[in-house]
């Protein structure tokens, strides 16, 4: 890491805002609340869309599962990243060193890259996908982020202990 970075984090982990919320009993607790519901909503959606495209409930056409539950996606990506970041920085130094962090945020930019490739490039057709014609292309993506938001979730826990 460079000493410049180095600079940044320490800044970061000496500010008031990340001072206030280590000293206080009940911030850091409930940023990690806000986390959590953020995870549930992010990936709870993701999960039942992903088991859609894996061929279950294939009654219900894939746009219209899209429009449902996509936006709560969104809405739990809206709760991770700020939480995420005020997390983040109360202890930005050892963070930035651990490899366990290091993965988190790899895997993060995989799942990130899954999702957009499917919405990029699968999703167009998907009015056309019938009852048991899903390509296998949206299944290799749906059983990918699967596996990718768990691995997430499995790093995020290792990183509290």
């Amino acid at each position: 890491m460079s000493a410049t970075l180095a600079e940044m984090l320490q800044a970061l982990e000496d500010s008031a805002l990340a001072s206030g919320i280590r000293q206080s009993t009940w911030l850091y607790p409930f940023l990690e609340i806000v986390h959590i519901l953020g995870i549930v909503l992010l990936v709870g959606a993701a999960f039942l869309f992903d088991l859609r495209l894996l061929g279950f409930s294939r009654k219900l056409p894939v746009p219209d599962l899209a429009r449902h539950l996509l936006p709560w996606s969104r809405r739990g990506l809206y709760l991770i990243v700020p939480s995420g970041l005020l997390l983040f920085s109360t202890n930005a130094v050892a963070l930035a060193a651990d490899t366990v962090f290091h993965m988190k945020l790899l895997l993060l930019v995989v799942g990130g890259l899954n999702a957009g490739l499917f919405h990029r490039f699968l999703a167009p057709s998907s009015p056309d996908w019938g009852q048991g014609n899903t390509p296998r292309a949206a299944k290799a993506v749906a059983l990918c982020s699967m596996v990718v938001w768990v691995a997430v979730i499995t790093f995020g826990r290792l990183l509290a202990y």
